[in-house]
């Protein structure tokens, strides 16, 4: 994860009073933070010195400094690579149609692209040569990352390739019956809740030698650490403060294309031939079904 979604994690879900007032302050004011001395920061925050300091070596810091310069540096990152739209917020309630139009347009954009920039062209190629050789290949994500995940299943399955993907509450009997000639997509934007199932089945797939293809946000965090390859998501959404994760979800279906793409075209002509062929099938089947439909139709407005 980035810095600030870190900092959101420790102070949502991990917080009390203090960290939750250190956590929401440093949010608030993330771009103008460097202008406030700690002292400043533990008046403001109705804390210490010494709690900000905690909070800096929570956070894998050796102390505040440390963990001001790292935060400085990536908020100045994010705001000379990108536009000022605000991911978490990208409209008001006093933007217009054409506001929300353009401001959805230019935030799913930028998601792509930065997606496409954190892609390494060699784990892409390991990655599919993995998913070429699998036996079965299970995909696991909670909502709504499963439902962009059935694309991806629906898109192999029309050149003929099975992806299973398991209903919630059965993550860990798919993740029991996948073996080491077997592999996992694994969908996981925080990539670090361990009860989750998402994060609970990594023991089991790394316990049965399961090779893991990880698609989680930047940064580390359990998922990548137990991944043979991982695809970076563009991150700069908040794990909870937002309207919704239009930029990520983005993001994770691009990385599911490319991956589709890419096994495509190692046998193009043999996986293009299925498509039309499976596709011709599939129009005829429906032309074969609307007229009977049509027909049982007026059957039952005369019967």
């Amino acid at each position: 994860m980035n810095l600030i979604q870190r900092v959101e994690e420790a102070a949502v879900l991990y917080g009390g009073g203090t960290r939750k007032n250190i956590g929401e302050f440093i949010l608030k004011e993330k771009s103008h933070l460097y202008r406030y001395s700690i002292q400043e920061i533990a008046d403001a925050t109705y804390t210490s010195k010494a709690a900000l300091v905690r909070f800096a070596k929570e956070l894998g810091f050796s102390g505040w400094r440390a963990f001001l310069k790292a935060f400085v540096e990536e908020q100045k990152y994010q705001e000379s690579h990108y536009t000022d739209i605000d991911p978490n917020f990208p409209f008001t309630a006093q933007s217009s149609r054409q506001d929300i139009i353009n401001q959805i347009c230019s935030l799913q954009v930028e998601s792509v692209l930065d997606t496409a920039d954190l892609l390494d062209h060699a784990p892409l190629d390991e990655a599919v040569d993995l998913l070429k050789r699998s036996r079965r290949i299970g995909l696991f994500g909670i909502s709504p990352n499963s439902l962009l995940g059935e694309l991806f299943a629906r898109k192999m399955l029309s050149i003929g390739r099975v992806v299973d993907i398991p209903v919630q509450g059965t993550f860990g009997l798919l993740a029991s019956a996948l073996q080491k000639t077997d592999c996992a997509i694994v969908i996981s934007y925080s990539g670090n809740s361990g009860v989750k199932e998402t994060g609970a089945i990594l023991p089991i797939l790394q316990g049965a030698g399961v090779p893991i293809i990880a698609i989680t946000s930047a940064g580390e965090n359990l998922l990548r650490s137990a991944a043979r390859y991982t695809f970076s998501i563009s991150s700069r959404e908040r794990l909870y403060s937002k309207i919704s994760t239009f930029a990520t979800e983005n993001s994770i279906l691009y990385i599911l294309n490319v991956l589709f793409s890419c096994y495509f075209a190692r046998d193009y002509e043999a996986n293009l031939d299925r498509k039309l062929h499976t596709s011709q099938l599939l129009e005829q089947e429906r032309r074969t079904t609307i007229p009977a439909l049509l027909e049982q139709k007026k059957d039952l407005e005369h019967g």
